[in-house]
Parts: C-alpha cells; sequence; structure tokens
C-alpha cells in the first residue's frame, strides 16, 4: 500500500492506494503518529484506491481516533468503495467515525 500526504493550510489529505493490511498498517500508524498531525484541524482520509481493509488497518484508525478527538482533530473519510464501506457498516465503525461520498463533503464536514 502506498500512503501519500498533501498538506494545505488547515487540512491534510492521506491519499490510500492498495490493500490495508497487518504489512501496510504499519505504513499507516506511522504517518497518523507523526506529531505535527495533530496542528490540522481535519485529516482527511481518500479511500478511492483503497481495495482492502483488514481488522489490523482498521484498528490503525481506531487506535488514533481519541487522540484526534482529544485534540479536535476531525477525522474525515471520502471516496470510499462500496466493499471497504460494509466492513465499517459492520462493525458499526459508520456510527464512531465520519464517512462522506465525496471529497466537497469531506472538507465541508
Amino acid at each position: 500500500m502506498k500512503v501519500t500526504a498533501q498538506p494545505s493550510a488547515d487540512t491534510l489529505t492521506l491519499h490510500l492506494d492498495g490493500e490495508l493490511d497487518a504489512s501496510s498498517a504499519i505504513l499507516l500508524d506511522t504517518e497518523l503518529a507523526k506529531p505535527d498531525i495533530l496542528n490540522y484541524k481535519k485529516v482527511l482520509v481518500d479511500c478511492a484506491k483503497l481495495s482492502y481493509i483488514s481488522s489490523a488497518g482498521l484498528g490503525v484508525f481506531i487506535s488514533h481516533l481519541q487522540r484526534f478527538q482529544d485534540a479536535e482533530v476531525k477525522l474525515v473519510f471520502f471516496n470510499m468503495q462500496e466493499k471497504v464501506f460494509n466492513v465499517f457498516e459492520i462493525l458499526g465503525l459508520d456510527a464512531l467515525m465520519t464517512i462522506v461520498p465525496t471529497e466537497a463533503e469531506a472538507t465541508a464536514a
């Protein structure tokens, strides 16, 4: 998997490309654990090219969720493929995390 970070004034967009499994979860965890990430008001996660997510990948997001909330950084997922969204939905994570269809909606969230 490839993670590309695209910073702007108060928003960081992370573009995920490939499969987020146990071996690639470390890469994402490293990106989300950077101290500078808490300087943004929003972290947008572009899932358009995310083809698969394992429990380890979900765990990375869950493990950082409280830290982001404490720092008042909004985590927003967008462009999620249906099969990936279904994993979030089955586990009830769609109720804990903000998931929107488009980048425009993510920016406005």
